[in-house]
């Protein structure tokens, strides 16, 4: 199974949070509303970077199992061609010999055809699962990606108490959000 995503914020949340209260300590008036906001903000975008990554997660792990079930039936359908050209070969041994096949032979290779079309059909739509679970997969993680730097990027504007990064952070928080949504869908 693919690793989870991780989310490491605690160091950036860490990071925040004691700024918050080194300026509450020093009675920074202008700065503790502004690292109050940028610590919500931050805080709410990690809980949603969090269940970004646990459904990213889980549909990587759903692609996989979808393309393990695929691969079982493409050994089935294997299977069940080897069986009909060996099937086939004796029919045609023994109509070379001059000796007639037995009747269940031809409805044995009949049947066959029809099991080996079920099971391609099977097999390709578990691979089409596969590949629109691993859609959502990168949807999803790209989520986590625009989360990840957008509290990066509030952790760095709260140590140089700059507001422009902050804005900088929520329109990446933004961009991850918008992500997520596609992600749900």
């Amino acid at each position: 199974m693919p690793e989870e995503i991780e989310v490491p914020t605690e160091h950036l949340h860490e990071t925040v949070h004691e700024a918050a209260e080194e300026s509450a300590h020093r009675g920074g008036h202008e700065s503790g509303p502004f690292n109050m906001r940028v610590a919500l903000t931050t805080a709410l975008l990690a809980v949603i970077a969090a269940v970004a990554a646990l459904l990213a997660g889980h549909a990587a792990n759903e692609a996989m199992l979808e393309q393990i079930e695929a691969s079982n039936e493409w050994s089935h359908y294997q299977s069940k061609s080897i069986k009909a050209t060996v099937l086939s070969s004796k029919v045609e041994l023994l109509d070379s010999l001059g000796k007639p096949a037995a009747s269940k032979d031809a409805a044995k290779l009949a049947e066959y055809g029809k099991e080996m079309e079920e099971l391609q059909e099977e097999a390709r739509s578990k691979e089409e699962a596969s590949a629109a679970h691993m859609k959502h997969h990168v949807v999803l993680a790209r989520s986590v990606t625009f989360f990840q730097i957008a509290i990066a990027l509030a952790a760095i504007a709260v140590l140089t108490k700059k507001s422009a990064l902050w804005l900088g952070s929520l329109a990446l928080g933004a961009t991850g959000a918008a992500f997520f949504f596609f992600g749900l869908l």
